[in-house]
């Protein structure tokens, strides 16, 4: 597979990323497939033409604050990244009448407000006559494709906000749509030299918080054991390579291995259970991250990062990493297992949810 060391896999060709994505994620196919999982995910939309009438039309829960909404933002997970991407910045957008396309009910996420909620299917967005702008995290999965046609259609601006790091697996920015981006660094990666994709570089809310919620290490309950936060659920590398990393730093480092919450599958709680009577202590305290005050170690997690805010060591491993992710680590200042720590990422003057804001402003007004 070609793998690109200064921009995306797939820059422009989305369905070509759907391939790749279904083809790394073979197993999970076949078991849903099979019945025995639920259509989740970046694989949802599968080998269709993201553009052809046969795609089953998307539908989610629309809640609205006002009664003609300018913006509508798709919100396709409840993760805290997404939230704080998509949803924080609401807050410093008092007086704009705003709509929120989900794929459930997320009033007790959002921001006060006299929110309305029903159910509607991508062609009754066309009900939404004054929007303007839509704010997503890409066009990649069922809410975020309509809303672009819906964009599209429409001739309104589609504004992508960056919710993670960039890795070259990431799928591609929608034509002639305006990023937000956590620095020029990851602008310009994720543009991949386009020409028809604008940005503004607005930090990332996430960092933000974990900075600004920084408290100091309690030394009292600090522990020199390595945590290795596991990753065997990611695409980027194989489960073989990601198992790899874990089992060799644990073993030679008497590290606990902190299994991902996506970590549930039976492969992986079978490879934990062989960890765990091979002597390798497994995390299942369900602590939160930010809690911890022990050295953090992973291929590239964000939590490396994270942990790095708070004052606490971080460093990445891998036994033998390819170019992409040692890329990856220069680009995101993160240090290998045996450097110094990894440094906390400089924060922006302006919160991000708050620069997300004003550019909400300016392209609503």
């Amino acid at each position: 597979m070609e793998v690109a060391t200064f921009g995306l896999n797939h820059p422009k060709d989305l369905n070509a990323w759907y391939k790749w994505q279904q083809q790394s994620d073979a197993v999970r196919r076949a078991k849903r497939i099979a019945g025995k999982l639920p259509h989740w995910g970046n694989a949802l939309i599968g080998d269709k033409d993201l553009y052809s009438e046969k795609i089953e039309l998307a539908s989610g829960v629309l809640h609205t604050d006002g009664d003609n909404p300018q913006l509508l933002v798709v919100l396709e997970s409840t993760s805290p990244t997404s939230v704080n991407s998509l949803v924080c910045p609401l807050k410093f957008l008092e007086g704009t009448d705003v709509a929120i396309w989900a794929p459930h009910d997320v009033s007790d996420l959002l921001p006060q407000g006299s929110w309305q909620t029903r159910t509607v299917n991508e062609h009754e967005l066309a009900n939404l006559t004054e929007i303007s702008v839509v704010l997503a995290s890409g066009h990649y999965l069922p809410l975020g494709a309509a809303a672009y046609r819906f964009a599209c259609a429409r001739k309104a601006e589609f504004v992508v906000v960056q919710h993670g790091l960039m890795t070259p697996f990431a799928p591609p920015l929608p034509a002639d749509s305006t990023l937000l981006a956590f620095s020029d660094e990851d602008a310009q990666f994720w543009i991949s030299g386009r020409n028809d994709v604008r940005y503004r570089t607005v930090g990332s809310q996430l960092f933000f918080d974990a900075a600004r919620n920084a408290t100091e290490p309690d030394s009292q309950v600090k522990s020199e054991q390595p945590i290795f936060l596991g990753q065997m659920h990611g695409a980027e590398l194989s489960r073989a390579s990601f198992a790899r990393a874990g089992f060799t730093f644990c073993t030679q480092n008497k590290a606990r291995y902190r299994p991902h919450p996506s970590e549930k599958d039976k492969l992986s709680v079978l490879t934990h259970a062989l960890w765990a009577k091979m002597g390798i202590a497994i995390d299942r305290s369900g602590q939160p991250l930010n809690t911890l005050n022990n050295p953090v170690v992973s291929v590239f997690s964000t939590g490396v990062l994270e942990t790095a805010i708070r004052g606490v060591p971080a460093w990445v491993y891998h036994p033998h990493p390819p170019q992409w992710l040692q890329d990856f680590w220069q680009r995101y200042g993160m240090s290998r297992w045996g450097e110094e720590p990894t440094p906390a990422p400089p924060q922006p003057d302006i919160e991000p949810a708050r620069a997300i804001a004003q550019y909400l402003k300016e392209s609503l007004t």
